[in-house]
Parts: structure tokens; C-alpha cells; sequence
């Protein structure tokens, strides 16, 4: 069963997560000073706010899906939606270990689908290229960053 996630970049991470904590009844499953992600069952939701100096607001949406089989069938339809792709397998990202692929909508909004099989003790450590030709950034652990509106 597919999960769907929102990323969200806030100023201040207290406040934040107090505000979601009481708009969803629950506390974060995970809370770290910089990273907060709530598991939600109803709605079917993996919604996670983080304080990394990115633009303020919605930062992307994503798929999470539970197996690598789902995975392969939602970067297909992201190719199919005819949208650049760019498959990240092995990605540290959002302290976890997981295989994504990104695009982005018409509009520029990007779009991450992704198989978590793993925690890790950072947020993110890896490196990635980004497609065509953009130069490699570390900038933001999750999103492969262009110039060129593409993935």
C-alpha cells in the first residue's frame, strides 16, 4: 500500500512540531533538531517538516511505497507522464536508507517516489548528479537539484 508524503521546510522546529503534533493527535515517530516526521494511518500520510535553510513552505510530495516492485511501477508512470526522471538508488536522505526516483510536475513542483529499507544515524551524506548535466550538490540531502527545472 502506497503512503503519500509531504515535505515541508519550516523556520523553527519547536513550534512546528507542536503545532502538527496537536493538529494530528501524535507526536513525531521521529524528532531529531533539525527533522521531524510524523507516520500518519488516517489519513495515510508520511508527513515530515525540516529546518535546513530551504525556501519556506512546501519543499516537495512524494510516494512512499513498501516494497521495490512499487517502486519500479510509480517511476514508470513518472516516465510515462513524460516528466525527466532520475532514479537515486542507495540514498542516505532524511535519516534513512532508501532507493528513489524524483521528477518534477509541469508546474516545477518536485515529485519523489521512494523504498525506505533502512534508518540512518545522519540525515544525509550523499552526493548525487542531477540530470543534464548539472553540476553534483550537497546542498539538500533529498532532492537532486538542476538549474534546468529538471531532475
Amino acid at each position: 500500500m502506497k503512503r503519500l508524503h509531504v515535505s515541508v521546510s519550516v523556520p523553527e522546529m519547536g513550534p512546528s512540531v507542536d503545532f502538527y503534533s496537536t493538529l494530528f493527535g501524535q507526536e513525531p515517530s521521529v524528532l531529531k533538531d533539525d527533522y521531524a516526521k510524523w507516520m500518519l494511518d488516517d489519513p495515510r500520510v508520511n508527513f515530515v517538516i525540516e529546518q535546513r535553510g530551504n525556501a519556506l513552505g512546501v519543499d516537495h510530495m512524494g510516494i512512499q511505497v513498501e516494497d521495490p516492485e512499487e517502486l519500479t511501477e510509480i517511476a514508470e508512470r513518472l516516465r510515462a507522464a513524460e516528466q525527466p526522471l532520475q532514479d537515486q538508488p542507495h540514498a542516505v536522505c532524511c535519516y534513512a536508507k532508501s532507493d528513489k526516483a524524483w521528477s518534477r510536475d509541469p508546474q516545477g513542483l518536485s515529485w519523489e517516489t521512494f523504498y525506505t529499507f533502512g534508518e540512518s544515524t545522519v540525515y544525509g551524506d550523499d552526493t548525487r548528479t542531477a540530470a543534464e548535466g548539472a553540476e553534483a550538490t550537497n546542498a539538500a540531502c533529498c532532492e537532486p537539484k538542476s538549474e534546468t527545472r529538471c531532475c
